[in-house]
């Protein structure tokens, strides 16, 4: 039976959990999505700025600030003024924001260890390529990143 593009994307958002309203439960915190991929980048990126963040998310910095003033308030980001230019502002992760950080990936790398399983190296291979082949075609889409509509 063959599946349309969008049908494929929509099955695997649900069953990659995309659609939930949190992403996991580490402690006795509750992170969404959103600041599952805020926390990854701050930990990737080497101390952004909250502009740097919000890009590579493709974000608009107002919900973006909204998002980091709730990672502040669990104690698990911090925003540090840059000395040259206070209107731009750094962010790191506390102790805190490293475990979680730390145990999301951990979460994230077992369960694709354990979907992989099912395949052999070459279906594996395939599917690496695949996705990288998606998301640089994606890149070079005019519609990428912006809100359809």
């Amino acid at each position: 039976m063959e599946h349309e593009p969008r049908e494929l994307l929509q099955i695997m958002a649900r069953r990659f959990g995309l659609l939930n309203k949190n992403c996991c439960s580490i402690g006795n915190n509750d992170i969404s999505l959103i600041q599952s991929h805020i926390l990854y980048e701050i930990a990737r990126q080497h101390q952004p700025s909250m502009q740097q963040v919000a890009d590579t998310l493709g974000m608009d910095i107002t919900t973006f600030s909204r998002q980091v003033q709730t990672l502040i308030k669990k104690k698990l980001v911090k925003k540090t003024p840059l000395p040259e230019d206070r209107r731009v502002y750094i962010l790191s992760l506390t102790v805190e924001g490293t475990f979680v950080t730390g145990a999301i990936d951990q979460m994230m790398n077992d369960y694709l260890e354990e979907v992989f399983s099912f395949m052999n190296d070459f279906e594996k291979e395939t599917v690496m390529r695949s996705l990288k082949l998606l998301n640089d075609s994606m890149l070079k889409s005019k519609m990428c990143c912006t809100p359809m509509g």
